[in-house]
């Protein structure tokens, strides 16, 4: 099992109209969500952890987790309203947010509310903006930082536009990395991370931190694995872009589900990663990503879509 923590929110997606503003549709959604969603459909047993409310977005979430298959016990209800982030889709085709979480259930996640993470789960992944705000980023990097056994999977997926104290921040993120087995960033995330355009500095800094395995994402320029001193790259798979939303929680989550499925998902077997078994990692994301990509929205492929090598 793998259990993911963060934020669970509802994400505001635009639709075009022939005329005048888009509207825009309620979808679940939140990194670590996403994350846990597309594990599911890649056959992965997980859980979400995290504070869900108890109004009617909250009743979604839990809904869609529960429709794919993500376990829901190790959620805590709240009367706190749901987080609620809109996003609108640049030329670029890569998407801004605009995020309303003051006062909001998933950021009141406190140690005296924590459930008791079951014996048989092997990995945490966490990351994105819960890593920001207080208590719920205490909390996390406390559950993360006491963490001596399981594999710890972390992506920062930076939100500049939420950070206030970004000397914190930076402190915050560099606990994370420190605690961490895997760290999956994108190219944009690491030179925001390291202040440089070095990319491989940035991730062999990340290695000498204390992580095992860093997967650097670099969008249609492909991936690149460094473990040790072992550096593998794939090329990105070619395909039509409808959106990239999620592409980045979908290519984290096939990431673990590789490793689960090959039985290497433990912190000694990440270690001694081979150079082919790491092409056999990135090749599997990126197939699954660029499948993600091809969609609009947040719909991460199923593993009889993109089947294991």
């Amino acid at each position: 099992m793998i259990v993911h923590t963060g934020e669970a929110l509802i994400d505001f997606i635009p639709h075009p109209q022939t005329q005048g503003e888009p509207w825009y549709q309620p979808s679940p959604g939140g990194s670590p969500y996403n994350t846990a969603i597309a594990a599911a459909r890649l056959e992965v047993p997980n859980a979400f952890l995290g504070k869900v409310s108890r109004d009617f977005f909250g009743d979604q979430l839990v809904s869609n987790l529960d429709a794919n298959g993500v376990g829901t016990q190790l959620i805590v209800p709240s009367d706190k309203p749901s987080t609620l982030a809109f996003v609108k889709k640049m030329p670029d085709g890569q998407p801004r947010y605009a995020f309303f979480s003051n006062g909001a259930a998933h950021v009141d996640l406190r140690p005296e509310d924590l459930p008791e993470i079951p014996q048989e789960a092997r990995a945490i992944q966490f990351g994105s903006i819960s890593i920001i705000p207080n208590p719920v980023s205490d909390t996390i990097l406390g559950i993360v930082e006491g963490e001596r056994d399981r594999v710890v999977s972390f992506d920062p997926n930076v939100r500049t536009g939420l950070i206030t104290d970004e000397s914190d921040y930076r402190d915050r993120l560099r606990r994370a990395v420190v605690a961490s087995t895997i760290v999956k960033v994108s190219d944009e995330d690491m030179e925001w991370y390291g202040g440089s355009s070095d990319l491989a500095a940035g991730a062999r800094g990340m290695i000498a931190a204390g992580a095992s395995l860093v997967v650097l994402t670099e969008g249609d320029k492909g991936a690149h694995a460094f473990c040790g001193g072992r550096t593998v790259s794939v090329p990105a798979v070619p395909t039509t872009v409808s959106d990239t939303v999620g592409a980045g929680d979908s290519f984290h989550a096939a990431l673990l589900a590789w490793l689960y499925h090959k039985g290497l998902l433990s912190r000694e077997a990440i270690t001694e990663l081979r150079e082919d078994q790491l092409r056999g990692l990135l090749g599997f994301a990126v197939r699954v990503a660029a499948k993600t990509c091809s969609r609009a929205g947040a719909d991460p492929p199923r593993l009889s879509e993109v089947p294991l090598e």
